[in-house]
């Protein structure tokens, strides 16, 4: 099954939000099925990709493949199979149109060379602005995410502690919810949330961004590095932020923060006249520019952080930098962590153990104290020695042979298991007699115990009757379970403790 590749994808949306082709004009540029742009338009996921070339019959020919192609780059392969034909080719077509897809000499598009014809909706630049540490006690560097539409000059700009893709995710969303609506394509500079790699200056776009921009349904864009001009409005967006609204600003926290570059975005940055135009940038979005935007689709993209993680010793999960405190009972288990802006889980499976409202630091233990509920009382009684509770039952002989545990090297977790079991099965009074036999003859260990009772003793297991209160429910009989289950449960071997020493024996 063919897989469809990331940049296949963009030139899809390309072609499709800026040059405004027809679903098989793209398909015959792209080299795809009409069908398959339709699934990448409309949100299709089972897409196929390009079969991997197969160069052991065409090594000989592919000079002459390149050169027909530059000659004709629209000859097609059953025209080009003709031409090799002559000079010896015996392979068959499906390898020859798979080369040809990737020898065929694509021309680079240049996104709007010319930004005084840029039409309403359909260019929107973004950008970082680096602030650095600027927040009293924050360990990190502050970042303004700086969007503009460039008919209108219409101005975004939020903060973010962070350009993980998470992070960049989350204020795409909350830029497309203040427009209220998507250009046609997004220009953004060379950042690693948007292009990975570069191949003979063509750019690798991420495959999470790829998929953003199909799911809402725009281009991308990506200019070269340290080429400013490719990108001029938003440049100029941020020369403007850094001179009008940064210099003397109140760095108390992140919510001052935003909220006062909110108020000064919405007051003064959009309703001013723009320089270059001598509009007011609110009022050309308002009445041009908006009703332009295609609207935004009613869509969901998963913009969570997510990192899978083991529990730690100290029930304790590393996310961003920072430690969260889970049950205690989850040390050693693999677990799910997922943050947002304001909050970290940590699922177990399906199941969330934990939430905390997220830290913004660097190296803090984020805790929640119903985490450590139980742990130091059994911690401090298993190292006492101290009997559990649910084996009170037991009495002053199995405190006594819970003191001797202490001092060995079994589990006492196990051990409390495997006697509740014994407990539940034989009864409290046979276990006690069972243990005070075993701790005569020198042993301590529930196989020993379990040994006396089930071979030694021949004890049946017998339940006592569940009385529920209800005269009407306590008089109900069902038929007797096959307790023979309950040796398979018990899989471990027994061990005979041998003969007690008689009384008034010696050692």
């Amino acid at each position: 099954m063919k897989r469809v590749t990331d940049q296949q994808k963009e030139d899809v949306l390309r072609l499709h939000f800026v040059e405004h082709l027809s679903q098989q004009k793209i398909a015959d540029r792209v080299g795809l099925g009409r069908r398959t742009v339709r699934h990448i338009l409309h949100g299709r996921k089972d897409l196929a990709a390009p079969r991997a070339a197969r160069l052991s019959q065409l090594a000989t020919f592919e000079a002459a493949i390149k050169k027909e192609l530059e000659r004709v780059p629209s000859m097609n392969a059953p025209a080009m199979l003709e031409r090799l034909r002559v000079q010896g080719y015996t392979g068959g077509i499906t390898v020859l149109r798979d080369r040809m897809r990737k020898l065929r000499p694509r021309p680079h598009i240049e996104v709007f060379s010319n930004f005084a014809e840029v039409a309403p909706g359909q260019r929107l630049e973004i950008d970082w602005c680096e602030l650095g540490y600027v927040l009293p006690g924050v360990l990190r560097r502050v970042s303004a995410f700086v969007a503009v539409l460039v008919h209108s000059r219409m101005l975004f700009v939020t903060f973010s502690l962070s350009h993980a893709m998470g992070s960049f995710l989350r204020c795409m969303d909350r830029c497309l919810r203040f427009f209220g609506g998507r250009a046609s394509v997004d220009v953004f500079d060379n950042m690693k949330t948007v292009v990975i790699d570069r191949v003979r200056g063509e750019p690798v776009f991420h495959p999470t961004m790829v998929e953003y921009a199909r799911v809402q349904g725009f281009a991308v864009s990506a200019t070269l590095p340290r080429r400013p001009t490719n990108k001029p409005f938003v440049e100029r967006g941020i020369g403007f932020l850094r001179t009008r609204f940064l210099p003397g600003v109140r760095y108390c926290d992140m919510p001052t923060l935003k909220h006062d570059a909110t108020y000064w975005r919405d007051t003064f940055a959009n309703g001013r006249e723009h320089e270059a135009t001598g509009k007011v940038p609110a009022l050309v979005f308002e009445h041009v520019e908006r009703p332009a935007l295609a609207p935004l689709r009613d869509v969901h993209f998963d913009t969570d952080d997510v990192v899978p993680t083991s529990v730690g010793r100290t029930h304790q999960v590393c996310f961003d930098r920072n430690h969260y405190t889970v049950p205690w009972r989850l040390a050693g288990q693999q677990v799910l962590v997922r943050g947002d802006e304001d909050r970290v889980r940590v699922l177990l499976g399906a199941k969330e153990v934990a939430t905390h409202a997220r830290s913004w630091s660097v190296g803090e233990v984020v805790r929640d104290s119903r985490h450590e509920e139980g742990m130091r009382e059994e911690r401090r009684r298993a190292h006492a020695g101290e009997l559990p509770d649910a084996l009170g039952g037991l009495g002053e002989i199995g405190t006594k042979y819970f003191a001797l545990l202490a001092a060995s090297r079994r589990s006492l977790r196990l051990e409390e298991q495997r006697l509740v079991l014994l407990a539940e099965l034989f009864g409290a009074s046979a276990t006690t007699s069972a243990i005070d036999e075993v701790m005569k003859t020198g042993h301590v260990g529930a196989e020993y115990v379990e040994h006396v009772m089930r071979f030694k003793r021949r004890l049946v297991p017998a339940a006592p009757p569940l009385r529920l209160g209800n005269p009407a429910l306590d008089a109900l009989v069902v038929r007797e379970p096959d307790l023979a289950v309950y040796d398979e449960i018990c899989a471990r071997r027994t061990k005979d403790p041998g003969e007690p020493p008689e009384q008034g024996e010696t050692s």
